[in-house]
């Protein structure tokens, strides 16, 4: 057996459990952490829309094993997480995104956008936490540079987002102490259906009242960065880098953009730089 037969043997035995793998980052990943040798669990909400997914899993000529799981609903992550024996990683990719103010939504609509983006984040990675500790293996979740940087009218995907930097940076030593190595991924804008899912119509800004103004320079300015956006593809071999590396970083920018983007906020020490930066977007 060759050296590299070998490498990609040993390899196999390893299993990552990615969420949201029906479209963007997540179904990029699966099927280049597959390609890289690993057995991928990709998990989705609706299994009936893993046609994409297993297409390009048979595109790239591997497999993937789809299975079920709403991250918001905690029976369904423990029932999806009892048919796993092993498990050496987990990437937490599952998120909404969501534009809005806070005057003019419910607190019920922060708190449905917390669910999935957080909440959801704590459900599936406590349930892996005891497997993880077993093969010493790690955590990686799929944040934003809106986990850095507050952005005009994310304010809850923003929130969301901080609470998950927070939580995950507070566990990493602790998790460390067993073994178990906890990494964030930030990316800038990316070209998938993310960007599609946030629910706006054609006539939000009209309807934004008051706000109107400032959220048609921000959709303005927002279309502009997603014309240059980096490719899902591309986002996914930084996480598979993650995946093989031996001692990850916690923080991993996946673009130029996104690291000039975030490390505007991480040399801020005041605020204003931030402020200023973003006060262009909704008052040219």
């Amino acid at each position: 057996m060759d050296h590299k037969h070998m490498e990609s043997s040993a390899m196999s035995n390893k299993t990552v459990l990615i969420t949201g793998t029906s479209s963007g980052i997540g179904l990029a990943t699966a099927v280049a952490a597959a390609r890289g040798g690993w057995h991928v669990i990709a998990t989705m909400r609706n299994t009936a829309k893993a046609g994409p997914l297993r297409a390009a899993a048979e595109q790239a000529g591997v497999t993937v094993d789809v299975r079920a799981l709403d991250v918001t609903d905690p029976a369904s992550v423990e029932a999806c997480l009892a048919g796993v024996d092993r498990l050496d990683a987990l990437v937490n990719n599952a998120g909404a995104g969501h534009i809005g103010t806070l005057e003019q939504e419910s607190v019920d609509d922060v708190r449905a956008v917390m669910e999935v983006n957080f909440f959801g984040v704590l459900h599936v990675t406590k349930a892996a936490l005891p497997l993880l500790r077993a093969s010493r293996g790690r955590v990686l979740t799929v944040t934003s540079v809106g986990g850095v940087v507050g952005q005009p009218f994310n304010e809850a995907y923003c929130a969301a987002k901080f609470a998950v930097e927070g939580f995950m940076e507070s566990l990493a030593p602790v998790a460390a102490t067993a073994g178990v190595s906890v990494s964030v991924v930030e990316p800038g804008a990316v070209a998938s259906e993310f960007v599609n899912n946030v629910g706006l119509t054609d006539d939000a800004a009209e309807q934004a009242g008051p706000y109107a103004p400032a959220l048609a320079d921000y959709l303005d300015r927002t279309r502009d960065a997603f014309a240059d956006a980096q490719a899902a593809e591309d986002v996914a071999g930084r996480i598979l880098g993650l995946l093989d590396a031996e001692r990850p970083a916690f923080r991993l920018l996946t673009s130029d953009a996104a690291r000039a983007f975030a490390g505007v906020k991480l040399r801020d020490l005041d605020g204003s730089a931030v402020q200023t930066l973003t006060a262009g977007w909704v008052n040219p």
